[in-house]
C-alpha cells in the first residue's frame, strides 16, 4: 500500500495520538533524562505538521517550527513501530524539507538523543551533518544536533 502525506497542524487528532506513542517510547529510551526532553518538546501550537497515512491509518508524523530567520527546526518525528522499515520517516522529512524551502528558509536543524540510533542513522543517510548543540541542548551530553542546508524555492 502506498504512503500518502498530508500537511496540517498540531490540532490534527491523529498527530496527537502518534505524539502520545512517541512520548511513551522516549520516556523508556531517555530514562531519567525524559522530563528534561519532555519539557522542551511540546507538540501544541505547531503550525507545520506532516502526517503519513497508509490507507486510512496514520502511521507517521513530523513537524517543524521556525528556529531563526534562516532555519526551521524539525520536531516530533515518529513512525509507528509496526510501520517501520518502509521509508515513511524519509518521506515525512522530505516533505518537511520541501515545505521549509517553499517558506523561504535555507536549512533545517534538529536534535535527537543518543538513545535513538535509528534516527541518527536516518539523519546521516539523508545528508544531515552534526553541529554543535544549540539552545537548550548546549552542554547536554545525551543530545546530538544536526543541520541540512539547501536553496529555498523562493530564491530560485
Amino acid at each position: 500500500m502506498s504512503i500518502r502525506l498530508i500537511r496540517t497542524d498540531s490540532s490534527h487528532p491523529a498527530f496527537a495520538e502518534l505524539v502520545k506513542l512517541l512520548d511513551r517510547d522516549l520516556a523508556i529510551r531517555d530514562g531519567e533524562d525524559a522530563p528534561f526532553y519532555a519539557a522542551i518538546n511540546k507538540a501544541a501550537m505547531l503550525r507545520h505538521v506532516v502526517m503519513a497515512y497508509e490507507g486510512d491509518l496514520a502511521v507517521g508524523c513530523g513537524a517543524m517550527k521556525a528556529f531563526s530567520n534562516e532555519a526551521m527546526e524539525v520536531k516530533r518525528m515518529f513512525t509507528a513501530p509496526e510501520s517501520r522499515g518502509k521509508g515513511i520517516a524519509s518521506k515525512v522529512i522530505a516533505e518537511l524539507e520541501q515545505w521549509t524551502r517553499e517558506l523561504g528558509y535555507k536549512k533545517c536543524v534538529l536534535e535527537t538523543g543518543i538513545n535513538q540510533p535509528e534516527a541518527i542513522a536516518l539523519y546521516f543517510k539523508l545528508g544531515y551533518e552534526r553541529t554543535p548543540n544549540y539552545g537548550p541542548y548546549e552542554g547536554v551530553e545525551t543530545s546530538l544536533c544536526f543541520e541540512k542546508h539547501f536553496v529555498p524555492l523562493l530564491n530560485l
